[in-house]
């Protein structure tokens, strides 16, 4: 296994590096290079080092989802075999295989599309405040890791790299982005959500929550709403196991809550992003038994769901 931080591809053009993926403009003018890096970040922190492999995983796990609910909308992806993809892509194969994608250009929606069915992390930490998720009223005496009676969509705003997502109400959503395209987003979310959700038990996992991303793409004299980013992974989702599955409490893992776990005991709060008291400056680095039981977690779960 190895572990890279940051691709080098001097002969390409970089668009952005954020908190996983480094995007590259190519000759195609109609196509980005996505690449998923071993870098991994929670509470919207990037930590100083990596979980190794974990952008092959990440991308194992999205193509096979963008193929399972590629009837339910379209998504970016072109190819991930980079002997497809532009010349100039293709002399870095050895750093790019199995991590990277050529995908299509699109204008990126400002939104995180978030669906709950279960109640945990911030959802949870609302509810207990104030009875509700997102500014929606819930029923009373709900319990942490509750399943739902039926999923709900919960957007957040979508923050450049180095701020928070901040969770946000349906009104501020259709605010934001309009109430046509909200109606698109938030169905259309809650559609992927509940047929993976659906899959998910079958391989003996509960899919908790987890976040989409989507794109306009010209069609026409319109827009055509597809799906963007990674797709379903443990980045990006909670998921849990579904033998002992129950109610009232932390559930175990097969995704990132581990490492945040981790990082609070550790003494990561707001404010801290930039290393821990003491050491400002430094960044927060991942201890060597997190970053094994972290990619363990995540090499559980795309074997679970792709094998």
């Amino acid at each position: 296994m190895s572990t890279l931080i940051n691709s080098v591809l001097p002969d390409l053009t970089l668009v952005s590096r954020g908190k996983v993926r480094d995007i590259y403009s190519t000759s195609s003018p109609d196509h980005l290079l996505f690449i998923a890096s071993d870098r991994i970040s929670a509470y919207d922190v990037i930590l100083e080092n990596g979980i190794p492999d974990k952008g092959k995983l990440l991308t194992k796990i999205s193509l096979f989802w963008f193929q399972k609910l590629g009837d339910i909308i379209p998504n970016h992806f072109v190819t991930a075999n980079i002997d497809e993809m532009p010349e100039e892509i293709r002399k870095y194969k050895d750093q790019l295989d199995g991590r990277a994608m050529l995908v299509k250009k699109a204008e990126v929606v400002p939104l995180e599309a978030i669906v709950r069915g279960y109640l945990a992390g911030s959802a949870w930490s609302e509810y207990k405040k104030s009875g509700t998720v997102h500014g929606i009223k819930m029923p009373e005496d709900l319990v942490e890791g509750q399943k739902l009676s039926t999923p709900i969509f919960t957007p957040s705003t979508k923050a450049d790299q180095g701020a928070h997502d901040e969770n946000i109400s349906p009104a501020q959503a259709i605010k934001l982005i309009g109430q046509d395209l909200y109606d698109r987003i938030s169905t259309t979310a809650l559609r992927l959500y509940s047929t993976a959700a659906e899959f998910a038990l079958t391989r003996g996992l509960i899919l908790a929550d987890t976040k989409f991303e989507f794109g306009l793409i010209p069609n026409g004299s319109e827009k055509k709403l597809i799906l963007i980013d990674e797709l379903l992974t443990p980045d990006s989702s909670r998921y849990w196991p579904l033998e002992g599955y129950r109610a009232g409490g932390p559930q175990p893992s097969f995704d990132k809550q581990y490492l945040r776990d981790w990082l609070v005991s550790a003494g990561f709060r707001k404010g801290l992003e930039g290393g821990p008291p003491g050491q400002e400056g430094k960044g927060w680095t991942i201890e060597s038994n997190i970053v094994k039981g972290t990619r363990e977690r995540y090499a559980e779960a795309v074997k679970l769901l792709t094998s």
